[in-house]
């Protein structure tokens, strides 16, 4: 039984992963038997309230994959305009900007990058947002004590 597009497209990319191991996060699919659906860590960045964090993120390939995005959210809880209580994340290229020469790790780099400068205007959690642009120092103590209770240690 010959394997489907999106199976080798995924099997590509996590071989690539493996033999060229990202410096600020690991991905990899979560059993042998479903290639679809990965675990992620991300590590925060440095100079961002984010900083020695470790966060967790859940990523399901869908069968049109590499035609349609992958699915990425939080399973750690960050304090971030642009991803939901429930780990929803706004990134223009897991949604409309999306191509198929896009590959995981490129989208882990975004995530990272989003942590770094975050996107207030386009936000889905408008009160963080809010914060973020009136008191850029307030937001950054919460977003860092967040970080350091949900994504350092044994959180």
């Amino acid at each position: 039984m010959s394997k489907s597009p999106c199976i080798l497209r995924i099997q590509k990319e996590f071989t690539e992963l493996v033999k060229s191991p990202l410096k600020y996060a690991t991905a990899g699919p979560d059993s042998e038997n479903d290639l679809t659906r990965w675990s992620a860590t991300i590590v925060g960045p440095e100079n961002t309230p984010y900083h020695g964090g470790i966060f967790k993120l859940q990523i399901y390939f869908p069968k049109e994959y590499p035609y349609k995005p992958p699915k990425v959210k939080f399973v750690t809880k960050v304090y971030h305009c642009n991803v939901s209580s429930s780990g929803s994340i706004c990134l223009d290229i897991l949604k409309s900007q999306w191509s198929p020469v896009l590959t995981i790790s490129k989208v882990l780099l975004s995530i990272l990058s989003l942590l770094d400068d975050p996107e207030p205007s386009d936000p889905l959690v408008p009160e963080i947002a809010e914060l973020y642009m009136k008191d850029k120092g307030a937001h950054d103590i919460r977003a860092r004590q967040w970080t350091e209770t949900y994504a350092m240690g044994d959180a």
